[in-house]
C-alpha cells in the first residue's frame, strides 16, 4: 500500500490522530501538508519527523472554519506538491458541557470547527480528488458519534454528522471514480486522554473488549488502506477502530 508520490493534506496534523496519520503516510512516501490553527512550533516538528521517515512535508496554517484560510492552505499545496490526491478531515475540537448548560456560542463553535471545517476544505479540494487518478476523502469521526455521550451532545452531533457527509459526497464521487470514507476511532493514547485521570481511564478501559486504549498507529494504518490504490472498491463506509465497543 505505498503512498509513493501521492499527496496527501490532513487538517490538525500538528499533533495527536493527525500528526501520526502524517507520519504514517509519509513513511510510505507521501507528500504530506500538516495543517495547524495556532501551533506552529508542533507543526514545524511534524514536518521534520515526516521528512525523517521518507516524505516530504509541508506546514500550512489554516483555521478550517475560515474558507479564505483554507483557500490559501490549497493554495500552499499546490505550490509545494501540485493538486491533492488524498484529504483526511481530521481536524475537530470538543466544548464539553452539560446540555442544559451548554450555550449557543459552545455548540455553534464545535459545528463550525467539525462540521463547517469539513465542509470547508472538501468544497476546496473537491475538483482535486475528482481530478486524480486514485481521490479519496477520508473524514475522521468518533465512536461518540455513534453512540453519544454524557456532556458531548455538540461533539457528537458534529461527528454523527460525518456520516452522512460521507456517504453524500461518496455518490457523487463515484460518478468520477473516486472515493470517500470515514474512519470513528474508539478511546486513543494521545495527549489528551492521557490527561484523563487514571481511574476514569481504568473505566473507559473496562468497557473496551480488547481491553486497551488505541494507539494512533491503529488509526493511522486503516487511513493508509483508505488512502491507497488498494481500497478503490470501498466507498461511502463508517469503519470502527474502536477495540469492539459496539460489539
Amino acid at each position: 500500500m505505498s503512498m509513493e508520490g501521492r499527496t496527501c493534506v490532513i487538517t490538525g496534523s500538528a499533533r495527536g490522530i493527525g500528526r501520526g496519520i502524517a507520519e504514517h503516510l509519509g513513511s510510505e512516501g507521501a507528500n504530506v501538508v500538516i495543517n495547524y490553527r495556532s501551533s506552529a512550533e508542533a507543526a514545524h516538528e511534524a514536518v521534520d519527523a515526516v521528512e525523517t521517515a521518507g516524505g516530504s512535508a509541508v506546514a500550512a496554517q489554516a483555521d478550517v472554519s475560515n474558507r479564505e484560510d483554507v483557500e490559501h492552505m490549497r493554495e500552499v499545496c499546490h505550490e509545494a506538491f501540485g493538486p491533492a490526491d488524498v484529504l483526511v478531515n481530521n481536524a475537530g475540537i470538543t466544548a464539553d458541557k452539560q446540555f442544559t448548560e451548554m450555550s449557543r456560542e459552545e455548540w455553534d463553535r464545535v459545528m463550525d470547527v467539525n462540521l463547517g471545517g469539513m465542509f470547508n476544505c472538501t468544497q476546496a479540494f473537491y475538483d482535486d480528488i475528482w481530478n486524480a487518478e486514485e481521490g479519496r476523502l477520508i473524514n475522521i469521526s468518533s465512536v461518540v458519534g455513534k453512540q453519544g455521550n454524557f456532556g458531548q451532545a455538540n461533539y457528537a452531533a458534529a461527528k454523527s454528522g460525518m456520516f452522512g457527509f460521507t456517504r453524500t459526497i461518496a455518490l457523487e464521487f463515484a460518478q468520477g471514480g473516486s472515493t470517500a470514507n470515514c474512519v470513528a476511532p474508539g478511546f486513543t493514547r494521545t495527549d489528551m486522554v492521557e490527561s484523563v485521570p487514571d481511574e476514569v481511564l481504568d473505566r473507559i478501559v473496562a468497557g473496551i473488549p480488547l481491553e486497551r486504549l488505541a494507539e494512533v498507529e491503529d488509526i493511522a494504518a486503516v487511513v493508509q488502506f483508505l488512502a491507497s490504490e488498494k481500497s478503490s472498491y470501498v466507498t461511502g463506509e463508517v469503519i470502527d477502530v474502536n477495540g469492539g465497543m459496539d460489539l
